[in-house]
């Protein structure tokens, strides 16, 4: 029997949105679709894991059920996806999902205590009125129940399978919507690109302050080639953290640990009440986040602003504080900003300043424009350690390498490899790369804006001013024996 391709995921669950377009926006009906998905992903385990367990104990329920609960997930056969396909014309179907939900919480409260607190299937507000929401949802149900959409592990076609096509709709629901105050879901490739840069390794401790639906956190995972790590992030979105929560198990990791909350006023993961440590720290923060809470934290009692106070109106160096408290003694960094952190002055300017002096920044890379749903704007990527021997900062200008897609810039295997041969082996590159020592950066003023570092200019040809002459002496010549032509045309037709 065939297996099932995240093509076919895609192409199943992007269809199931359609019952759902011209009723709201995406950015509310994306909850319904992707819950939906992972109810049917938890449905399959279990219906597999059943299968499995009454061939090997035939009738005896007792240990059948005994084994279940020793699963990662425990269903009732009343949370199913089954279940509510047989009850899809019950005219209280929003609340029998509901319902369903809410018994999985409860199963599994450890592992999924929130993850279903955002989404009500029978809200008259976002799905309508009854007999409206009930055809919403029935529609959904069947669009769920294609027969091809198999998500059974021993039926899907690689590990990340449903990981991916989760991350597929989410992108796909971010370029439709865009997001508002400053939040841009991390594009894949970029993703990809930093989690490369910092290289985690076997037993490294991730963390992701900004998780947003944890893509960053999941492609960090990956580069240490075993499941030898511990994730760590904090969302201040209650949807999108239940989203990151979802995410991670659709992508077997079933131990992140994702908070919900304000890491700037209200950090969640700490030891002894002091601020966790980690080996790596990646973060796409919100943009120059306006009101990030500078009159309550003047007095930070974690100590993370050290450097400064960075300006009400920006918060993009609060975060970097915040990133660099969390790091332990040899930890790595890095963080994608827009590119004002690089020369505003003021408090930033100051900030930047100390931060260059105590010797941690260790990369600054410029991508091109428009590679962020929502943003023309271009952003850097900004790498940290804490334990460098060099006091150089290299300097990349990525800026002008990309493919161009549709209304949206990308980057590919080939740019984000240059990258980082150009990271790993640091040197200077003509127009693209250059090593800057401290004295460069001084003589700046602490100004890290690219184009002082790495010279793009490119010289335009020089004209040869008598061939010009030449050409254009020809093309008169040419035009003045069209112009007999037309005039004799002319008069044939006496006009």
């Amino acid at each position: 029997m065939q297996k099932t391709s995240q093509e076919t995921i895609n192409n199943i669950v992007w269809k199931a949105c359609d019952t759902f377009r011209g009723t709201m926006d995406s950015s509310e009906y994306k909850d319904y679709v992707l819950t939906m998905l992972f109810v049917k992903y938890l449905s399959d385990f279990y219906k597999e894991k059943l299968e499995e367990l009454k061939a090997k104990y035939g009738d005896n329920q007792e240990r059948i059920e005994r084994s279940l609960k020793r699963e990662k997930f425990v269903l009732d056969e009343s949370c199913t996806f089954e279940y509510l396909l047989k009850h899809k014309e019950s005219p209280q179907l929003g609340v029998v999902i509901n319902k369903a939900l809410e018994r999985i919480e409860e199963d599994n409260y450890e592992k999924l205590e929130g993850i279903f607190r955002n989404v009500d299937f029978n809200s008259d507000i976002k799905l309508g009125r009854t007999k409206e929401r009930n055809f919403l949802l029935k529609n959904l149900l069947e669009d769920f129940s294609d027969v091809k959409l198999d998500l059974r592990p021993s039926m899907l076609s690689g590990n990340d399978v449903i990981g991916d096509a989760y991350e597929y709709l989410i992108a796909h629901f971010a370029s439709d919507a865009g997001k508002k105050g400053g939040e841009f879901f991390t594009p894949s490739a970029v993703s990809t690109l930093l989690a490369k840069l910092v290289g985690a390794k076997e037993g490294d401790r991730i963390y992701d302050p900004t998780c947003g639906s944890g893509s960053l956190l999941i492609k960090a995972s990956k580069e240490v080639g075993n499941n030898n790590f511990a994730l760590y992030g904090q969302e201040k979105n209650g949807q999108t953290q239940a989203l990151s929560k979802m995410n991670m198990f659709l992508h077997e990791v079933n131990d992140a640990q994702i908070e919900w909350g304000d890491t700037l006023r209200n950090p969640l993961h700490l030891e002894n009440d002091h601020l966790m440590k980690f080996d790596i720290v990646v973060a796409n923060p919100p943009f120059s986040l306006d009101k990030w809470g500078a009159e309550e934290l003047s007095e930070d009692r974690y100590r993370r602003f050290e450097y400064g106070l960075p300006p009400k109106s920006k918060g993009d160096y609060a975060f970097v504080q915040h990133m660099l408290a969390s790091l332990n003694v040899n930890g790595r960094m890095g963080v994608v900003l827009p590119h004002g952190v690089l020369f505003r002055g003021a408090s930033e300017g100051k900030i930047r300043k100390q931060i260059i002096d105590d010797n941690l920044l260790d990369a600054v890379i410029g991508l091109p424009a428009n590679l962020f749903f929502g943003t023309g704007i271009p952003a850097t990527i900004l790498i940290f350690k804490r334990a460098r021997e060099s006091r150089s900062v290299l300097f990349i200008d990525a800026s002008r390498e990309f493919d161009k897609d549709k209304n949206q810039n990308t980057i590919n295997e080939t740019h984000i490899q240059k990258i980082l041969d150009t990271y790993q082996t640091r040197k200077d590159i003509d127009k693209y790369a250059h090593v800057a020592t401290l004295e460069e950066i001084q003589e700046n003023d602490y100004n890290l804006n690219i184009p002082r570092y790495v010279d793009t200019f490119e010289e335009e040809e020089r004209v040869d001013i008598e061939a010009t002459k030449q050409e254009i002496i020809k093309i008169e010549k040419e035009l003045s024996f069209v112009k007999v032509k037309m005039s004799g045309y002319l008069k044939e037709l006496g006009l």
